[in-house]
């Protein structure tokens, strides 16, 4: 049986692949600051402080594999000096912990799986953007290219390293669909009133389930679009959710100027439009549960899912 640790498994995708882990048969080692939430049960959790620069290292202890997924929530608070620092901080002093334990530890980690987002290619318009784009100057795209530099560093160790650049991830647990939803309760179905503002989406089974892909699979390395082979524009995505909810709240466009002014800096990340390619995913052979919208949000929002 092989183990695997994860970092950030108290997260939404953490908890989720803790669970599709264990139930394949392997190990799971979780690190993180609290026990309270050690992403699902089975699992074994081990304390490090980021901040002090601490780590119980016996997490990595018979570990094949390191998935990791810590970082501050970057939606979570308006992007204030001091927070952009805590999202910045809580990816590379995380990632840099782990490089300095497995260089000086002996181990037998074999690959590293680190989260990145697509927000490293900035606002894209209508193009089809591959992994050889390069990065944006934008601060999102600063912190996505900071975290895989770090991850390449753990790949100059010998360890195989994948750097999977996610997407807008579909989940009834949380992300960015539950506040789309709340909207639409309420009768109203509001959309970014930004001509050719793509959304690249995947549901959390695929992404979870391409992150163990990674792990399984020695030819796939470098950095993958971690997003369903067909990127929605927004507008489409809204109309899908009323599709699928049987909803008949009125679509609403939103002037982007009102979101500026009402997030700051902190709306670039609504709208940013990236037109992802999957084509590279595809080619390591994965296959995606839910390839298209209404399938991925039948699943989430349909029937089994209505309480």
């Amino acid at each position: 049986m092989k183990k695997v640790l994860i970092t950030g498994a108290s997260g939404m995708v953490g908890t989720r692949l803790s669970q599709l882990l264990l139930e394949r048969g392997y190990e799971v080692n979780t690190l993180g600051r609290s026990p309270a939430a050690p992403g699902a049960q089975g699992t074994t959790f081990f304390k490090w402080d980021v901040d002090a620069g601490k780590m119980d290292e016996r997490a990595l202890d018979g570990v094949s594999a390191i998935i990791h997924l810590a970082g501050a929530n970057i939606a979570e608070k308006r992007w204030t000096k001091s927070r952009k620092q805590e999202i910045l901080d809580s990816r590379v002093n995380s990632a840099q912990m782990i490089y300095h334990s497995l260089k000086k530890k002996k181990h037998s980690v074999e690959s590293f799986i680190s989260a990145s987002a697509v927000g490293y290619y900035g606002d894209c318009g209508d193009e089809l953007v591959t992994e050889d784009r390069k990065p944006a100057k934008d601060f999102l795209a600063v912190v996505c290219e900071k975290w895989e530099e770090e991850a390449i560093r753990i790949g100059s160790l010998g360890i195989r390293e994948v750097r999977c650049r996610n997407g807008i991830v579909l989940s009834k647990d949380g992300g960015a669909l539950p506040a789309l939803v709340k909207g639409i309760r309420m009768g109203m179905a509001g959309y970014f009133n930004k001509p050719k503002l793509y959304y690249p989406w995947i549901h959390i089974d695929d992404i979870c389930g391409f992150m163990i892909h990674a792990m399984e699979h020695k030819k796939v390395s470098g950095a993958y679009n971690t997003t369903a082979p067909h990127s929605v524009l927004m507008k489409e995505l809204i109309r899908e959710i009323l599709r699928v909810t049987k909803s008949k709240a009125v679509m609403i466009p939103a002037p982007s100027f009102l979101v500026e002014l009402a997030l700051g800096e902190l709306s670039s990340m609504l709208l940013c439009s990236q037109r992802c390619s999957a084509e590279k995913i595809l080619s390591t052979g994965f296959t995606f549960e839910y390839p298209k919208i209404g399938g991925a949000l039948e699943e989430v929002l349909g029937k089994k899912h209505s309480s």
